[in-house]
This record gives structure tokens, C-alpha cells and sequence, in this order.
């Protein structure tokens, strides 16, 4: 067995997936860079730091874990991660939102091997982990549903009437993780509809949760070791982040800088802080 890589190993992992989020949304001049920088660390701790079982070599393989991207605009994100465990060639992230590519803006499920599901309508990825875990549970295989969030889905409906399901069906294989990056669409989600504090919230539905600092790559290890623990209980993480985690000095005061890409200007000063 292999052995597990160190949070020097991890960390450098993570500014490579760093610079290709910036370099192919800039290249394609569009995309949701910011909200894919702030999750990072643990998309990275996920795929490589022996968390998720998956073969990039057979992507259909019945028992495999499955990652869930609710916030599917953070695709950018999702297609580094899955070129760097070897699903496709890196050289294809230059492709992005490109005309026939299947980098689209959002995961299509039926065009990239190791996407796991259509996303980007927001709030549905909760629902579809839980059917995950019920099937996994119905079929004796130790599958388990990893579902990345972002802290403005926590707005739909869907989201509750799944969390309150996985708590029915004591679903302990499914593990919530919500990017609490502070911003949605429209803006700061503390005005636009306040859920804070939303381990509380999620803790009174039944989950087992965790706050932590979700661009601390030994925070986010640490958690997601912990879920590990069968408790009968689904698990929670509020991995609290910063939007555009660590290049937030180049956005030029945008706290909200979403769906768009940086100018090739800004993207280089990006590529020279993630160096440092």
C-alpha cells in the first residue's frame, strides 16, 4: 500500500490546481474562478490524500466513492482535479468552454469520465448523494457520497428536505461539506438570507458536524478523517474559506468577484502570488 502523501505534498498539489483554475478560465475568458479557489484544499485532500476511492483507469467501477460538486459553476475546480488524477490529459483544461469540448461550464455527466453528475442548478447535489448512500446501502458496497456545497444553495429548500432524509436513513456515508467562501450571486449571504451559524443548524436536523478552516489543508484532513467514525449519523462540514482564497489583492476590491474570468494582467499576478 501505498503510503499516504504528507501536507507538504498536498499543499503543492493544491497550487498546481490553483494555477489551473486561473489559466483556463482566462484562457477561456469566462468560468467562476473565485468560487472554485476557495474550495481547493479540499477537492485536493479528497482525490489525493486517500480519502476517495476511485480508479481513474476504470471511472465506472460499481464500488467507487462519489464526488458530488453541487456547486457545479466551480467546475473549473473539478476539471483540474480530475485532469491531475490522470482522467483526461491536462492539456485538454485548455479547452474549457470551448465550442465541442466536454469542459462545459458547468459537469455534464454524459461527456467527462469521473463526473459523477449534471450540476448547476443549485441545491440538487444533497439529494443526489442521499440516493447514493441508500443505494450503496442496498447493494452491501462500502460507497460512500461526498457532496461539496456552496453556502448560498444552503437558500433551497431541497437542500433541508435531504438533509432531513439522510437523517431517517441514518446515512453515515454521506458526508456534506459546505464552502462558506461568505458570497453567492448577489451578494454577501449573510444579507441576502443569514443561515448563520450553520453547524447549529444542520446539528439540530440530526447531522454530526464540524467547523473548520477549509484553506488550512491539515484542518481539512483532519475533518474529513474524522467522518470516517461510524456514528449512524450523516456528517456535516462548514469549511469556511475565502473567496478567491489566496489571490483575493488582485480582484481589485471585489469581494464578489464571480463568474468571471481575470484579465490575463490580473491572472499573472494571480500565478506569481500561488508561487510564493
Amino acid at each position: 500500500m501505498a503510503a499516504s502523501p504528507s501536507l507538504t505534498d498536498l499543499q503543492a498539489r493544491a497550487r498546481v490546481i490553483r494555477r489551473h483554475i486561473i489559466t483556463s478560465t482566462t484562457t477561456a475568458g469566462s468560468g467562476h474562478p473565485t468560487s472554485s479557489l476557495s474550495a481547493v484544499e479540499v477537492a485536493v485532500a479528497l482525490y489525493f490524500g486517500g480519502f476517495l476511492r476511485h480508479d481513474p483507469a476504470n471511472p465506472k467501477w460499481p464500488q467507487r466513492d462519489r464526488f458530488i460538486l453541487s456547486k457545479g459553476h466551480a467546475a473549473p475546480l473539478l476539471y483540474s482535479v480530475l485532469a491531475e488524477a490522470g482522467y483526461f490529459p491536462v492539456a485538454d483544461l485548455a479547452t474549457l468552454r470551448k465550442l465541442g469540448s466536454p469542459l462545459e461550464g458547468h459537469p455534464n455527466y454524459r461527456r467527462l469520465p469521473g463526473v459523477e453528475a449534471s450540476t448547476g442548478s443549485l441545491g440538487q447535489g444533497l439529494s443526489i448523494g442521499v440516493g447514493v448512500a441508500l443505494a450503496a446501502r442496498l447493494d452491501g458496497s462500502p460507497t460512500r457520497a461526498y457532496v461539496l456545497m456552496g453556502d448560498g444553495e444552503q437558500d433551497e429548500g431541497q437542500v433541508w428536505e435531504a438533509a432531513m432524509s439522510a437523517v431517517k436513513f441514518k446515512l453515515d456515508n454521506v458526508v456534506a461539506i459546505v464552502d462558506q467562501n461568505g458570497y453567492q450571486q448577489t451578494g454577501p449571504t449573510g444579507e441576502v438570507l443569514d443561515l448563520r451559524p450553520l453547524d447549529r443548524h444542520w446539528a439540530a436536523f440530526g447531522w454530526e458536524t464540524q467547523e473548520i478552516n477549509g484553506n488550512d489543508m491539515a484542518a481539512v484532513v483532519a475533518a474529513l478523517e474524522k467522518t470516517r467514525q461510524g456514528t449512524g449519523k450523516p456528517h456535516l462540514i462548514v469549511s469556511k474559506t475565502v473567496k478567491g482564497y489566496p489571490i483575493t489583492s488582485v480582484l481589485g476590491g471585489d469581494h464578489n468577484f464571480h463568474g468571471k474570468a481575470l484579465s490575463p494582467e490580473q491572472a499573472e499576478k494571480a500565478l506569481a502570488i500561488i508561487e510564493r
